[in-house]
């Protein structure tokens, strides 16, 4: 018997009533939300079927699955940095740094030591979920930087009216409210397995696995993923800080040009 829920037009029923549900009582409640839950229900219910049917082919090649992981870091670029910037500019590339800083030494740590098997159906399912930590870890910490040095300016003016650099006047304000970008993968840590059984433990435990092997391969997500957020917020952090990261739009807190946003010598203040 299988362990997932039968393909067919039971499914389609069940899953197009909770969207609806879900967008009439959004309405409902004037959340402004009801349109966004049937497009994103839509669009998950395609992008799936089309992974779905693409996954058979690209998990018999290993170059196939390096090249679907590679797609999935270039989409994760993307949406970090339209979340970031507001639009696909120069500087919106520039997440690639913390996404592909924060996933490539772990996951080269895992296969290096084999605790995750180098084949592609293993690499695959562990490889998106880091890549998909990361970018929420970047795009959340990329907002509320700029939030703070939106709203809190006088206080960046301040610290360079006290003698400050430019990196460390927006360190100052930005760093507190960018670690809470931690909180969501610091929570499911905390609460695994109390609260939730998170996806890579039931995965394992419906392809066979003894549920042994399924938490030790939860951890290693888990413990992998504290670490590659950590990295993603630090080096957005400091892309926002020296002006590489904006809002589309806008100029630096400082009110300057890019050049001026950027960390300088004492001598040249």
């Amino acid at each position: 018997m299988s362990a997932g829920p039968a393909v067919g037009p039971l499914l389609a029923l069940v899953l197009g009533s909770l969207a609806v549900a879900a967008a009439a009582l959004a309405r409902l409640g004037r959340l402004g939300l009801g349109r966004d839950l049937v497009v994103v229900a839509v669009r998950a219910t395609v992008q799936l079927a089309a992974v779905s049917a693409l996954i058979a082919a690209v998990l018999r090649d290993a170059g196939y699955t390096a090249a679907f992981i590679a797609g999935m870091v270039v989409i994760a670029v993307v949406t970090a940095g339209r979340r970031i910037t507001g639009a696909l500019r120069a500087g919106a590339w520039t997440t690639a740094l913390p996404i592909v800083a924060g996933v490539a030494p772990v996951l080269a740590l895992l296969l290096a030591s084999r605790l995750v098997p180098f084949r592609t159906v293993s690499v695959l399912p562990i490889a998106g979920i880091f890549i998909g930590g990361a970018m929420s870890a970047t795009g959340l910490t990329g907002r509320r930087a700029l939030d703070e040095l939106a709203t809190r300016r006088g206080e960046y003016e301040g610290g360079l009216a006290l003698g400050l650099m430019p990196r460390d006047a927006a360190m100052e304000v930005c760093r507190p409210a960018a670690a809470l970008a931690l909180f969501p993968v610091l929570d499911q840590t905390r609460t695994v397995g109390l609260v939730t059984l998170p996806g890579a433990f039931v995965g394992v435990l419906l392809g066979g696995a003894d549920p042994v092997q399924a938490g030790a391969t939860q951890l290693l997500v888990l413990i992998g993923l504290l670490a590659i957020e950590v990295i993603a917020v630090l080096i957005t952090l400091e892309l926002v800080a020296a002006g590489v990261l904006t809002r589309a739009g806008r100029r630096p807190p400082d009110g300057g040009s890019r050049r001026r946003w950027r960390p300088r010598s004492r001598a040249g203040r």
